[in-house]
Order: C-alpha cells, then sequence, then structure tokens
C-alpha cells in the first residue's frame, strides 16, 4: 500500500513510525540512514502502519461535533489545571530535590507537558480531563526532563524511581489523549 509519509531528519539513533491523530504519517530518522533504508523500515512495518491507521479513522469517526470543547468548557479546564498542577508540581519537586521555574497551563493541541532549557514548565489544560494518575505521571515526566533533557536511558530510569507504572501509564494516556486534541478541533 501507498501512503503519503512525512520524513523528519533529526540527531536521533533509531527510526521511528507515528501516526497523528490527523492521520498522516511521519518517519523520525537519524540523519545518518539511507532512503532506502528508510523506505525498507516502512515496508517491514506496513502491517502496523495498516492496522493502527484504521484504528485511528475508526477513533475520528466515533467523535461527533457535539464533542468538540467549547470555549467555555477550555477556560474551566485552564482554571482547574491552574489550581491543581502547581501544587502537584511543588510536592513532587520537592521529594525529588528538583528546582524548577515557572509553570504555566495552556490548552495545546499535540503536548501534554514540556520543559524548556531553563527549567519552565508547561501543562495542557485537558490533563484535567484524564485520571489523577496519568496527570501525575506526566508531572514527574516534565520535572525528569530539568536533569536529563532528553529521552535517554538515564531519564527514563529517574522517571521509573517517582512512577515505577510509568510504561502503563503512558499507553493509557496514548489512547485516551489522541481522542482529547481530537476535541480541539
Amino acid at each position: 500500500m501507498e501512503y503519503d509519509i512525512q520524513i523528519i531528519r533529526s540527531r536521533r539513533r533509531t527510526l521511528q513510525i507515528e501516526i497523528r491523530q490527523d492521520c498522516s504519517i511521519i518517519v523520525r530518522a537519524p540523519y545518518r540512514v539511507s532512503r532506502a533504508e528508510i523506505d525498507r523500515f516502512i515496508n517491514e512495518r506496513s502491517s502496523w502502519i495498516e492496522k493502527n491507521l484504521q484504528k485511528m479513522q475508526g477513533r475520528i469517526r466515533s467523535m461527533n461535533i457535539r464533542d468538540a470543547l467549547t470555549e467555555n468548557e477550555i477556560k474551566a479546564l485552564t482554571e482547574l489545571a491552574r489550581a491543581y498542577i502547581p501544587p502537584r508540581v511543588a510536592e513532587y519537586a520537592a521529594v525529588m530535590g528538583i528546582k524548577y521555574g515557572r509553570v504555566t497551563i495552556r490548552c495545546q493541541k499535540s503536548r501534554w507537558g514540556s520543559c524548556s532549557s531553563k527549567g519552565n514548565l508547561n501543562f495542557n489544560c485537558l490533563l484535567m480531563k484524564v485520571p489523577p494518575e496519568i496527570r501525575d505521571y506526566v508531572i514527574v515526566h516534565e520535572l525528569c526532563h530539568i536533569p536529563h533533557p532528553d529521552h535517554s536511558r538515564a531519564f527514563w530510569a529517574e522517571v521509573a524511581i517517582y512512577c515505577p507504572d510509568y510504561k502503563e501509564l503512558r499507553n493509557r494516556l496514548r489512547e485516551s489523549g489522541d481522542l482529547l486534541f481530537l476535541r480541539l478541533e
């Protein structure tokens, strides 16, 4: 099957396929990998791509226009997040011994959180629509980026100290998160 695939090259070590919530397909590749290797990687995973594209398309079909979040709902979620997330960040940072900068709440269409090089943390207001243990995982994840600005083994080892079931929580967030992001369209 033929796909319209965007290739993004960077200083990463491995190849990765990503199916976005708009059903676009992205392949992330190291600079050193040839186009032939990328094509072979895509062909070897064509059944995975097809299966996950169909799954994403089914999710989109199951969404109704009435499910889109209104401006008032987004404002309410933002206020809830401003009241909930900064104190949780402070609690975890104290336990982890991590100093951080500013905490900002935004409504973003594709990210749950981010950490700047200055230690400023950003969180998505949609986190208020997921269970508290998933919120805590995102908070721990972003705090761990302060000493580890990448997704290295050391980073994941640190996440595991404070959130031992992070793999399960990350998977749950990916499953429900795509649907939440679609509600912002």
